[in-house]
């Protein structure tokens, strides 16, 4: 196969994977409505949490993650295109953030950028997710702890590997900056929720 239709093969399964929005196929299976319509309206683990079912929000968060790492996975040890592996993990994310199947109007992308940085490269998932557990214990903020960890992460990559991994993972974070515009916009007048404390935005 050309190596071009290749890559946009690769590319476009790992981008439907990415868009299954399973925060919203789980509460609708489990009786509770359209997560959209409580909370931030976002489809991701932190408003599941919200509807009072951990067990809900938690299985969301791994499924979220589990998209990034599977298209990795597959990409880069099931069919050997290793080359091609970080790029189909930046298609399941660019899929969970613009879901095709909700008229592009999809999660922030965190628990996917974590999941395919885990698959990526461990070391990398590890130093990207210390960095989250240190600033979520200092600030007590998740968004500004997923904002720290998004930045580090191509540094991180960078600096182990040297491969080009790291472009894509950048690429990730510039994304996730983007999509928290609006968190980013609270942290800096004081009004971002802390973890621990309920509120009804994100």
């Amino acid at each position: 196969m050309d190596e071009a239709i290749l890559a946009g093969t690769v590319f476009f399964l790992s981008y439907m994977l990415g868009a299954v929005p399973f925060g919203l196929v789980i509460t609708r299976l489990a009786g509770l409505g359209d997560i959209r319509d409580i909370g931030s309206g976002n489809i991701g683990a932190t408003n599941v949490l919200r509807t009072g079912r951990k067990d809900l929000a938690l299985l969301t968060l791994l499924l979220d993650a589990g998209k990034g790492a599977i298209a990795v996975l597959v990409t880069g040890y099931a069919f050997g295109l290793t080359d091609l592996a970080a790029a189909a993990g930046l298609a399941a994310f660019i899929g969970h953030c613009f879901p095709v199947y909700l008229k592009f109007q999809g999660g922030k992308g965190v628990a996917t950028f974590f999941g395919t940085l885990f698959a990526v490269s461990p070391l990398v998932g590890l130093g990207a997710g210390l960095t989250w557990l240190a600033v979520a214990a200092l600030f007590r903020m998740s968004s500004l702890a997923g904002l720290f960890s998004a930045a580090a992460a191509p540094a991180i990559s960078y600096f182990l590997s040297g491969g080009p991994d790291w472009i894509f993972i950048a690429g990730m974070t510039l994304m996730i900056f983007l999509r928290h515009h609006e968190n980013i916009g609270r942290i800096l007048d004081g009004t971002e929720s802390r973890i621990g404390k309920k509120n009804k935005t994100e």
